[in-house]
């Protein structure tokens, strides 16, 4: 399974683990074995039951090619339109736990969903989707070449990333927020100083780790109630996510 680092917008590298093709495939045959399922109810209910075949007998082929298409449309655009509203995801991508994400850290857009979608029809069609296997196992990011043309890639969540490479921070139900003024700060600063801060603590560089908390204090005006810098630094973090969480 390769590595997959994604620079986002603030300039943050998240490091993912690209889906396996084994992933793909599983998430691939969930979502045949939904399309299918759609496609018997269909046929059952509206063929059946209401007898659509019967007054499509007394048609045109065109006609009666145009009703097929009109029942069927939802399995034709399932993978784009499921991408579309899950950010990303299809039924099957949901329960294997694989997204579809942008490479360059933007949130995929329905353009993005549609590249995918049309090369789609390209490589499940020639050569019994063989091409689309054959891209996926070559490619570094296992990227099949609806991927490459719309600069996405697959990941798993199984391997979320560290609540460490986020601005987030695990804070309880009781916390009390200690600095109010937090608030003046942007996400993009809570990234810098939180990676800023990681770095310093992990290589004991407490010049950096003052210089940050001196930073911190002149531009939001906050006055440190505490002597140690780190526990400052620590609980700015906290308090930035409980007044953002909860405004």
């Amino acid at each position: 399974m390769s590595e997959l680092s994604i620079n986002t917008t603030q300039n943050v590298i998240i490091n993912f683990k690209a889906a396996s093709v084994g992933e793909r495939m599983l998430a691939s045959l969930l979502d045949f074995v939904v399309k299918a399922a759609y496609v018997i109810v269909v046929a059952y209910v509206f063929f059946n039951l209401l007898g659509i075949s019967r007054i499509m007998d007394r048609m045109d082929f065109w006609s009666g090619f145009a009703i097929l298409i009109l029942f069927f449309f939802p399995v034709m655009i399932y993978s784009v339109t499921l991408e579309s509203i899950f950010e990303g995801q299809t039924i099957g991508k949901k329960i294997v736990k694989i997204k579809v994400v942008k490479i360059d850290g933007y949130q995929a857009s329905f353009g993005d969903y549609l590249i995918r979608w049309l090369f789609r029809i390209v490589e499940n069609n020639m050569l019994g989707g063989l091409i689309g296997l054959v891209s996926i196992c070559i490619s570094n990011k296992t990227q099949r070449m609806g991927d490459m043309a719309a600069g996405t890639a697959i990941i798993t969540l199984k391997n979320n990333i560290s609540i460490n490479s986020t601005i987030l921070e695990e804070i309880g139900e009781t916390y009390v927020p200690v600095y109010p003024l937090v608030i003046k700060l942007s996400d993009n600063d809570m990234r810098i100083i939180k990676e800023t801060f990681l770095t310093a603590e992990k290589n004991n560089d407490m010049e950096t780790v003052l210089k940050l908390s001196q930073k911190i204090q002149s531009v939001t005006g906050i006055k440190m109630q505490t002597n140690n810098q780190i526990e400052f630094i620590r609980t700015i973090l906290k308090d930035y996510n409980f007044y953002t969480q909860n405004m």
